[in-house]
C-alpha cells in the first residue's frame, strides 16, 4: 500500500515509525514530516490543512490510504475532499470532527448520546461568562474552537476565574465563544478508539502529564509526557468505556448523518461517581500516541485502513508486554514563547532500547535544530513502568539543547498506584 501520513510532530513521527514496520507498506509519504518521518518514508512540501492540495497530491501519487496526524486538517475538510476523489482517509470527515472542533458541540452529542460528563454552561458575551465564573468560583474555562492544547484553563477561585476568561477571550476566533464547566476531581485517563463509522477496537489507556512543571504545576500544556498501561484503569474498566462512551458516540453520529471513521480520543476523569469525559478529540493524541505505538504488538496498517474503509473487525488488540514511557522535551520559554533555533546534541548516543520521535525539530546544513515548544519525546518500553522509566530517563541524559526543560516525574502517579 502507499500512504500519506499528514503532519510533522512527535505523534506523526510515532505513527510513521510503526507504519514503516507494515509488511503491507510499499511507499511512506509524509507530508510536510519532520527530519524523523524523512528517514522512515519520503517527505513531501504540502500544507496539511489545505484540503484541495491534499486531495491532489494523494491522486498524483495513487495513494491507498491517508492518515491523518493533526486536528487541523480534518477540520478544515480534508477528509471530505479525498472522499470526493475516492480516497480512503483514517481521520473523520469536517462534521464528525466537530468533536474537537467545537466543544459545545462535543457537548451536545454527549447529552444526546448520554454519556456522562461535568455541568456545564455556554457563553459568547464575556461580561455574562466572568460574572457566572466569579459565582462558581472553582470552574474550568474551555476555548470553544481549537486553541493548540492551551484552550484549557483550570481556575480555583473567583479571581482566577475571572482571569481565565478574559484569557480565553483573548484567544480571538477560538475564544469568542466559551464552555464554562464543573471543575471535576481525580486521576485523568486517556482512551483512544479506532473507528470505522460503526464499530471499534480500543488502545490500551494512557495517562498524559498536561501541566508544564512536576507535581502537575504551572500552566496547561500539549502534553508534557504519558505512559500505558495505567495500573489503576482495569481492562474491565476500559471495556465499560467503549460501552457507555464511545458506542453511545459513534451512534448518534451516524445518526446525525456524520459517521466517525479515525481516532476517537476520550481525555476522562474518574471520579467518584466513575468516569467523566472531559473533552473529545478527533485524532490520536500527543503525546499518548508515541506510548501506544510502542505498546501495540501487532500491525498497525490494517487496522487503519480497515477503519477508513468500513470494515473493522471488533476484536482485542495484541499488545506487548510490559510498560511504555514518553518524556517531552521542551524549548526554553515553553509553552508561552517557545525558544528556536537550538542546536540538539546527543542523538546519535541514544541507546538502542529507546527510541526519540522528533516534533519541534528542523534541519539546517546537516544540524537538527529547535523549531517549536515540544521538541522531542523519548520513549522507552520496559517490563514494568519502573524500568521503562528508568530507560526513558537514562536516554534523555546524553541529550542537550541550550535551555532544555522537562519534567522527571512522568508516570510517577502509576508507580504509586501499581500493585
Amino acid at each position: 500500500m502507499r500512504v500519506l501520513l499528514l503532519g510533522s510532530g512527535g505523534r506523526e513521527h510515532a505513527l510513521a515509525w510503526k507504519l514503516a514496520q507494515s509488511p503491507q507498506l510499499s511507499a511512506l509519504l509524509c507530508g510536510p514530516g519532520n527530519p524523523g518521518t524523512a528517514k522512515l518514508g519520503r517527505n513531501v512540501p504540502l500544507k496539511a490543512d489545505a484540503p484541495d492540495a491534499v486531495a491532489a497530491l494523494a491522486r498524483q501519487e495513487r495513494v491507498d490510504l491517508v492518515v491523518v496526524g493533526p486536528e487541523a486538517p480534518l477540520v478544515a475538510g480534508v477528509a471530505d475532499a479525498l472522499a470526493a476523489e475516492g480516497i480512503p482517509c483514517f481521520g473523520p470527515v469536517a462534521a464528525a470532527a466537530r468533536l474537537e472542533g467545537s466543544k459545545a458541540f462535543a457537548k451536545e452529542v454527549m447529552a444526546e448520546a448520554g454519556v456522562p460528563t461535568a455541568d456545564f454552561q455556554v457563553f459568547t458575551d464575556v461580561a455574562a461568562a466572568e460574572a457566572y465564573a466569579v459565582a462558581q468560583g472553582r470552574i474550568v474555562v474551555k476555548a470553544d474552537g481549537l486553541a493548540s492544547g492551551k484552550g484549557v484553563i483550570v481556575a480555583p477561585d473567583a479571581e482566577s476565574a475571572r482571569a481565565a476568561v478574559r484569557a480565553v477571550a483573548a484567544m480571538g476566533t477560538a475564544g469568542q465563544r466559551m464552555v464554562l464547566e464543573e471543575l471535576l476531581e481525580g486521576e485523568e485517563v486517556s482512551v483512544i478508539a479506532l473507528c470505522d463509522g460503526e464499530r471499534y477496537v480500543l488502545l490500551p489507556p494512557a495517562q498524559d502529564h498536561k501541566r508544564v512543571g512536576e507535581g502537575d504545576t504551572g500552566p496547561n500544556t500539549g502534553g508534557m509526557g504519558a505512559y500505558c498501561p495505567v495500573p489503576f484503569f482495569s481492562p474491565e474498566a476500559l471495556a465499560q468505556v467503549g460501552e457507555r462512551v464511545i458506542a453511545p458516540m459513534l451512534e448518534v453520529m451516524r445518526k446525525r448523518g456524520a459517521p466517525f471513521k479515525g481516532a476517537l480520543y476520550a481525555g476522562l476523569m474518574l471520579t467518584r461517581n466513575g468516569p467523566k469525559v472531559l473533552e473529545f478529540n478527533a485524532r490520536f493524541g500527543d503525546p499518548e500516541t508515541q506510548v501506544l505505538m510502542l505498546q501495540l504488538g501487532e500491525d498497525l496498517l490494517p487496522l487503519l485502513d480497515a477503519c477508513a474503509r468500513g470494515r473493522l473487525e471488533p476484536r482485542p488488540l495484541t499488545l506487548a508486554p510490559g510498560a511504555s514511557v514518553g518524556v517531552v522535551l521542551a524549548a526554553e520559554g515553553y509553552p508561552e514563547t517557545p525558544r528556536r533555533g537550538q542546536r540538539i546534541q546527543g542523538l546519535e548516543a541514544v541507546p538502542s532500547g529507546a527510541s526519540v520521535f522528533l516534533a519541534g525539530v528542523d534541519e539546517k546544513d546537516g544540524a537538527l535544530l529547535t523549531s517549536g515548544g515540544r521538541v522531542m519525546t523519548v520513549c522507552a518500553r520496559g517490563k514494568d513502568l519502573v524500568e521503562a522509566r528508568e530507560r526513558a530517563y537514562a536516554a534523555i541524559s546524553g541529550l542537550r539543547f541550550e535551555g532544555m526543560h522537562f519534567r522527571r516525574d512522568i508516570g510517577a502517579r502509576g508507580l504509586r498506584a501499581a500493585p
